[in-house]
């Protein structure tokens, strides 16, 4: 009778095993998921570090664009900026009044 009565509890004791076994390697995998998974911390420090990125572009970006609308303006027909228009001419097309000296 020994040996039966020892047969149901080392099944229990299996049982329970094959739980915490179980119990465990989802506990590990969810972890795993929770840090280095798509929508994991690794992946949130990552998107956080490629936003402050693009956002630093972007601001250089709208303030390249304000000062080539400013420029813009400045050579437009309702205002004319004769300083900026010499300065272009003499960029762009390589002018220069008679009364200067060019050195080289």
């Amino acid at each position: 009778m020994s040996t039966a009565q020892s047969r149901p509890g080392a099944r229990r004791g299996l049982g329970g095993l094959i739980y915490l076994v179980l119990a465990s390697a989802l506990g590990v995998y969810f972890t795993f998921a929770a840090v280095q998974g798509d929508y994991g911390m690794f992946r949130r420090v990552a998107i956080d570090a490629e936003a402050a990125n693009l956002a630093t572009e972007r601001d250089r970006l709208a303030n390249e664009l304000a000062e080539m609308q400013n420029l813009t303006r400045r050579l437009s027909d309702q205002y004319l900026d004769l300083d900026l228009l010499d300065q272009q001419t003499r960029d762009v097309l390589g002018y220069m009044r008679s009364d200067e000296i060019a050195i080289r």
